[in-house]
């Protein structure tokens, strides 16, 4: 393994109205060796109603009492911002002030050595322009690859981290982001590339139907060629995927849940490259997921009109 340089990126932690969520994330990253030295900036949203001000009082009282990491500053919205604008200015703001950002959402639980993977690849990969971010999730797919991490073409949102270098390639303007894609004729190559129809979440964005960051981020890097680093084990879990999230419905039958690596993930110089040999298995996986997709939407369904016994 080679030897990494020991510099530790600050957290960024968007928190909205889940509580129980929130505390497992925090309690999560108190395990990684590196929290103790680590900055976290904890962006905490407003309410969109005055249905949600107690509880999300009862997560801002939480976060005040949160120690354990070299320094906690907390960013408390006065009005609601949503997630993207949160993350969109978030991640410009530290980026700005500290070159480098490492973000989580409050409903990732990390294993105890994401934050000393997240670090090294940043480290290592720091003046690597061909390299726009860094992810901790991997799907629960089998690669048979003998490398520890790999690169592709799309990022991800679950535990990620990128460079101000690179993020400064974000646009987000969806519209002359689709029209790039268009009329260079790289829609198949765009949609090869995750779990979803990429263009039609982009155009759901253009539209107005979404306010997705992440499709304008993985778009701004698609454009520019980019690649990201993927672990083989995944560091990073969603606890998510139960109902309680503004963006998330919950899903009976989900395709997303991994084994958190229990041991290091040691990151080691291998070719910048797409890894293509690996989209079999990986559009294989995907499928599943769209079936699923389908299939969790039906029993929701199913459930909503009072036709489960």
């Amino acid at each position: 393994m080679v030897e990494q340089q020991r510099t530790y990126a600050p957290i960024a932690l968007f928190v909205y109205n889940r509580l129980d969520h929130t505390r497992q994330t925090i309690n999560a990253l108190l395990t990684n060796d590196g929290a103790a030295e680590s900055h976290i900036y904890i962006f905490s949203d407003a309410s969109q109603n005055n249905a949600e001000n107690e509880i999300i009082q009862e997560v801002r009282s939480y976060i005040h009492s949160i120690d354990g990491f070299k320094d906690v500053t907390i960013i408390e919205r006065e009005v609601n911002f949503g997630l993207a604008r949160s993350v969109i200015e978030g991640v410009t703001k530290i980026c700005e002030e500290h070159g480098r950002i490492i973000v989580l959402e409050d409903d990732l639980v990390v294993s105890p050595y994401f934050l000393k993977y997240m670090n090294n690849a940043l480290n290592m990969y720091d003046t690597d322009s061909r390299v726009c971010s860094i992810s901790g999730y991997m799907y629960p797919v089998n690669l048979s690859i003998s490398e520890n991490t790999f690169f592709c073409k799309a990022p991800h949102s679950w535990g990620w981290a990128t460079w101000e270098v690179e993020w400064d390639l974000f646009n987000d303007d969806g519209k002359a982001l689709l029209n790039r894609i268009e009329s260079g004729n790289l829609t198949q190559s765009f949609e090869k590339n995750g779990p979803y129809s990429y263009l039609k979440m982009l155009k759901q964005q253009v539209a107005g139907e979404n306010n997705s960051w992440y499709i304008r981020w993985y778009a701004s890097c698609f454009l520019h060629n980019k690649l990201t680093l993927m672990p083989s084990k995944s560091l990073v879990q969603n606890i998510g995927i139960d109902g309680t999230g503004v963006h998330c419905a919950k899903w009976k039958y989900n395709p997303f849940l991994v084994e958190l690596a229990q041991q290091p993930v040691d990151v080691e110089f291998i070719p910048v490259i797409d890894r293509n040999d690996i989209y079999g298995v990986m559009t294989k996986y995907h499928r599943k997921v769209r079936r699923l997709r389908v299939l969790n939407f039906v029993y929701r369904l199913v459930n909503s009109l009072g036709l489960k016994k």
